[in-house]
């Protein structure tokens, strides 16, 4: 509504009906399509190629289950199903006239003298499901279209006409069941087929998909069909590993099904894909077991193969003799059993590789693929991420973006740079009593959602501390919590002094095969339990101030901090991800800047992180490590937290206790600048001033002229309504574009 500029119009119209928009609004499913922030960081993405003009698809699976609905019981997270879909969904179109099959299993069937082919294939079918994107007031709308899965009307004939009939059900069921569910539990070898399904069935289609559309534009040709200009009408772009089965299904259709002689297709493949990496987190780059996709897809491991044999041939060449570098930069990985690295795929596959954020691009560039880049650095670049302002601040916080309009017009919706200007009024004190009243008025919005909907009651003028993000070891959840037993345990031991009232609010999700993060979630509700109830206390776990505390070196962006910043929260964080970058715009006075930097980092690996020096040398950490160790927090099972004590002392790859001093210092600084409400909300102009860089618009024009080769354009298309002349002007405008 926003985009087309229809909000007030809707607005209106609801309340002539008798009802709220507001109300309706909370009534619609949010399709939880994504998984952490790749699936927020797409929809924002999107937004943005339609508001610049750029004619974009954005492909993924319709599942019947999004991401987990969560609920807490006695403390402990319980996933229940996101059933998004169960009163319909009136933004989407079936499209079933451009289904398209998908095949799994079968053999490969090899002849001397001709390319293998693959046969006995079972097949699914991909029903597309489209949802228009508007970009924002200039009438250009693209697609999103999200693939689901279908069984062939024929699918298991044999079985009904043998009797078979409930063998044929379940044997249905478990073909639909690839766009059942939102990314499975892989702990078992089942949940990894069923994910690798997911992961080819959407490039299958997709690669189709965009194959009928090429063939489409060049259908009324009288030249023999050409896939020469391929790479010049189409860029793909692979978000993260899991659509790296689209260089190899590519190559497949080229090869077997258009019959391009291998080196042709290779050279249209490479110059197609495009990879952004979004994490340097190991486990986190996929690798997929040989055995596994010899069964599921036995013709792309062997064009697997022979891409991988191609790029090593290419290595010993720049490199004879190098055994260890050819043994690094391969795609399969020999040790603990054959494993096809989907990294390593995506760099050789595509012509651009990103990260997105300086900090994080530098790290590939140097560590994670350092042998990669060395091998050919042109092709490593940098695409900080972004938000869209529409999304972030028009809709999330309207009293502040009319505030904002109100003081430099309303351009900087599409140009967010423009929030430079704000510097101006940084010293004007009815803008600063301004700036104060929207965010007192948002804090207690949401307080008193916080009151009716969870019989929560908390102080709206307590400084409202936020760590909302999934829950994992890396995000450092437990430093925060070990900062509540801290300021819990000053306040106990001196209740008469006076300290800043806080309010701190964890939030996020914890994979539900993810023991650990499980536990991190129970202990913070357990201290909760302790904090909340206590008669002295008044800190209730509940947005003044942002945490973006991870390890430095560890998050890749992150765009949370964003959302943050623009709003007018302040940012308490490490020298990680988007975070130096938002440092850099703002200045690093004007954030909360603690712990380790990435060179500290690696030197304490190198030394050795002994997590016991600090224990023993910080009193305020050891007094709160006893008290979850003995079970202060769970009198009756002291033990429950053994496993975290264990990490925290053994296993801790994320240092916590290396910056616990250095962040409760931080927060201190924190409180005193809290105190004088005029600095705070100085600085609080300053940071929405410095956030234009972070806009996705930006993001994306670097990626369309870097990467994709297109030019983004201002030009409104004038609607089908509007003269003949207009739409004709409109054309020849392009045209010169």
């Amino acid at each position: 509504m926003i985009n087309l500029g229809l909000q007030t119009a809707c607005d209106e119209a609801v309340y002539q009906l008798g009802l709220d928009m507001e109300d309706l609004e909370e009534m619609e499913e949010d399709a939880g399509l994504g998984n952490g922030g790749l699936g927020r960081l797409a929809a924002c993405f999107l937004d943005s190629m339609a508001t610049l003009g750029l004619a974009a698809y954005g492909y993924g699976i319709r599942y019947e289950y999004g991401i987990f609905n969560q609920r807490i019981n006695h403390g402990w997270q319980v996933e229940e199903a996101d059933d998004w879909l169960r009163y319909g969904n009136p933004w989407e179109k079936a499209r079933p006239e451009f289904m398209l099959p998908v095949h799994f299993y079968g053999r490969v069937e090899e002849k001397e003298g001709a390319e293998p082919k693959w046969v006995d294939t079972q097949v699914v079918l991909a029903m597309p499901y489209d949802t228009p994107i508007p970009g924002y007031m200039n009438n250009t709308v693209n697609t999103m279209r999200l693939w689901s899965a279908r069984v062939p009307n024929d699918f298991n004939l044999r079985d009904f006409n043998v009797g078979d009939y409930i063998q044929a059900v379940l044997d249905r069921n478990l073909a639909e069941n690839i766009s059942r569910v939102l990314y499975p539990n892989d702990n078992f070898f089942e949940g990894k087929e069923l994910r690798l399904k997911q992961e080819y069935f959407v490039v299958a289609a997709t690669l189709q998909d965009v194959i009928r559309r090429f063939k489409t534009t060049k259908r009324n040709s009288s030249k023999p069909l050409s896939f020469d200009s391929f790479p010049d009408k189409v860029a793909i772009q692979l978000n993260d590993t899991h659509p790296a089965m689209a260089i190899p299904e590519l190559m497949r259709i080229f090869v077997d099904v258009e019959k391009l002689d291998w080196d042709t297709a290779w050279d249209i493949t490479k110059q197609t894909f495009a990879y952004t990496n979004h994490t340097v987190l190991p486990e986190a780059l996929e690798r997929w077991p040989v055995e596994l996709m010899e069964k599921l897809l036995p013709r792309h491991l062997q064009i697997i193969y022979r891409i991988n044999q191609t790029h090593l041939d290419h290595i010993a060449s720049l490199f004879p003799d190098d055994m260890d570098r050819i043994s690094r930069m391969s795609l399969i990985e020999e040790g603990g059993g054959k494993r096809v690295n989907m990294a390593h795929l995506c760099i050789v596959g595509s012509h651009k590789v990103n990260g997105v954020a300086e900090i994080h691009s530098d790290i590939i560039r140097k560590e994670t693929f350092r042998d990669f880049s060395k091998m050919e650095p042109e092709k490593f670049q940098n695409k900080t991420n972004g938000i869209t302002p529409r999304r972030w601040l028009l809709l999330c916080n309207p009293g502040l973006a009319d505030l904002i309009a109100e003081a430099i017009g309303e351009d900087y919706v599409k140009d967010l740079t423009q929030l430079r200007n704000l510097n101006d009024l940084v010293d004007d004190d009815a803008f600063i009593r301004d700036v104060a009243k929207v965010k007192q008025d948002n804090k207690l919005k949401f307080a008193q959602y916080l009151e009716k909907e969870y019989k929560v009651d908390i102080n709206p003028s307590s400084l409202f501390d936020v760590h909302v993000k999934r829950i994992h070891e890396y995000k450092r959840q437990l430093l925060t919590c070990l900062h509540v037993i801290c300021m819990y345990n000053r306040i106990k031991r001196n209740p008469t002094k006076v300290f800043i009232p806080r309010t701190v609010i964890i939030g996020g999700k914890a994979a539900p095969g993810y023991h650990m993060a499980k536990m991190i979630i129970k202990l913070i509700t357990s201290v909760a339990d302790v904090v909340n109830y206590d008669p002295v206390i008044g800190l209730i776990p509940a947005t003044d101030l942002s945490e973006q505390i991870s390890t430095a070196g560890t998050e890749a962006s992150g765009t949370g901090n964003m959302k943050f910043m623009l709003n007018g929260a302040l940012t308490i964080g490490t020298m990680d991800g988007a975070n130096v970058e938002m440092a850099e715009e703002a200045g690093e006075e004007n954030l909360f800047i603690f712990g380790m930097r990435v060179e500290e980092v690696a030197e304490m690996d190198k030394e050795g992180y002994d997590a016991m020096e600090y224990y023993e040398n910080l009193p305020e950490l050891k007094q709160a490590i006893d008290q979850i160790k003995m079970g202060y927090f769970s009198p009756t099972q002291p033990e429950m937290f053994s496993d975290i004590i264990n990490m925290l002392f053994h296993h801790d790859r994320f240092k916590v206790f290396a910056d616990y001093e250095s962040y409760v210092k931080c927060q201190e600084r924190v409180s005193a600048l809290y105190k004088d409400q005029t600095e705070w909300t100085r600085m609080v102009i300053k940071n929405i001033a410095a956030s234009g860089k972070f806009s996705s618009d930006r993001t994306i024009k670097e990626y369309a002229t870097e990467i994709w080769g297109v030019e983004p354009t201002d030009l409104k298309i004038p609607p089908p309504s509007e003269p003949r002349e207009a739409l004709e002007e409109t054309a020849r405008a392009l045209r010169k574009i």
